[in-house]
């Protein structure tokens, strides 16, 4: 008999962890598990290759709330769930004040907006079997889902986090087990949370060699311009953590040193557009540090690139490293906490300082040196990366 899974998600916007998650429904095994996707905004272009297997749940218009404006929310007809969300921001902007945090309230805000409004959102009717809770807020699986087992997945390196860590582990011990996507995740989860250990387990997201070759061969016209250019590519969010304003100053340095056939290209979209866009016409880089927004599809752009640079201050396990290594391609990285995870040093790639001095560094000396372009590239073409057997971890205790 099939058991019954439930995934959430918060919706299906363009990014590493929605697509790590297409790649794990296209690979789950549907004659063994019926799977229910709970999505709790239905918007987002990948939400047109979720496989038809898949049993999408319809929108619950009160989950909706947590990314949109208050002001929306109180359109929409949201008058408690916006009452919560304003004294959770005043709140939060008190707990940020008294620990001085730097990057301000805006994640304890989030926790207690979910926190609150967790005791007027409705209930999941069905009771599952397994319930997942794929990507934040893990308070509705833990809260509003009734399920004979409980997962939750760590997607990013917890000791960055400016959080409250009682409301956080709170929301945590609620669940039976907790997937982390790399070793080096888990270590800086379990600095903070060490009564937890025995729930961790470690689960790499999945990647599929023949899916993402496929579709890095869609003709673009990227590929057929500017072939005297070197092409630098990065994909992500365009947020503070993902570090392109470094990106803009390291681009702004390797022109002033004389390297000016070198074009900088990001794929990504985000609240942090704004800010870029200032940094880049300030520094005079309009024709050569381009912002290309969303992209369903940014494989053609990291296959037809010279070099995949992802300049990030923090991560968990950035999923188009791993991309950029199924393609091919020689790869620079900043020296984040858990960068040691991503890639190996010198042979998959390079790891540089984390600062706008190692990133004009590490690509100047990848643009120079074609030969070590080389050899990581023969370094990684031969390997094997699918893992698809990650998901015999999730089956293991599951079944």
């Amino acid at each position: 008999m099939k058991k019954n899974v439930l995934i959430s998600v918060y919706n299906m916007e363009i990014g590493g962890i929605e697509r790590s998650l297409i790649n794990m429904l296209e690979s789950f095994d549907y004659e063994k598990y019926n799977v229910d996707l709970l999505i709790f905004h239905h918007v987002g272009e990948f939400i047109k290759l979720i496989p038809k297997s898949v049993n999408v749940l319809p929108q619950i218009e009160k989950y909706t709330v947590f990314r949109k404006p208050v002001s929306q929310c109180l359109r929409e007809g949201q008058v408690s769930l916006s009452v919560l969300r304003i004294m959770s921001k005043l709140i939060a902007g008190v707990k940020a004040k008294v620990r001085k945090l730097e990057e301000g309230s805006g994640y304890i805000q989030m926790q207690l907006s979910i926190r609150y409004s967790s005791l007027i959102l409705p209930r999941i009717n069905k009771e599952y079997d397994v319930a997942i809770s794929y990507a934040w807020p893990h308070d509705i699986v833990a809260d509003k889902i009734k399920a004979k087992m409980k997962f939750a997945w760590i997607h990013t390196d917890y000791s960055k986090l400016e959080i409250d860590n009682k409301i956080d582990l709170r929301v945590w011990s609620k669940f039976d087990y907790i997937a982390s996507v790399s070793e080096a995740c888990t270590e800086s989860f379990l600095r903070i949370y060490p009564s937890l250990k025995k729930k961790v387990i470690n689960i790499e997201n999945l990647t599929s060699p023949t899916f993402i070759k496929k579709m890095a061969d869609e003709n673009i016209t990227f590929n057929k311009v500017e072939k005297q250019v070197f092409k630098v590519v990065s994909v992500g969010r365009l947020s503070y953590v993902k570090g392109f304003d470094l990106a803009i100053e390291a681009l702004k340095s390797l022109h002033a040193n004389g390297y000016k056939n070198i074009k900088w290209y990001v794929i990504g979209y985000g609240g942090y557009e704004n800010e870029l866009k200032e940094l880049i016409d300030k520094n005079n880089l309009n024709d050569s540090f381009i912002l290309l927004g969303k992209k369903i599809n940014p494989y053609p752009y990291i296959k037809a690139c010279d070099l995949y640079v992802q300049p990030s201050r923090y991560e968990g396990k950035a999923v188009t490293v791993s991309e950029a290594k199924i393609l091919g391609k020689p790869i620079l990285i900043t020296r984040y906490p858990t960068s040691s995870s991503q890639i190996e040093n010198g042979l998959e790639g390079i790891i540089c300082d984390l600062s706008v001095e190692g990133l004009s560094e590490g690509i100047k000396e990848l643009y120079l040196d074609k030969e070590l372009r080389g050899i990581l590239i023969n370094n990684i073409k031969n390997k094997d990366y699918s893992n698809s057997s990650e998901l015999d971890k999730l089956y293991k205790i599951i079944s």
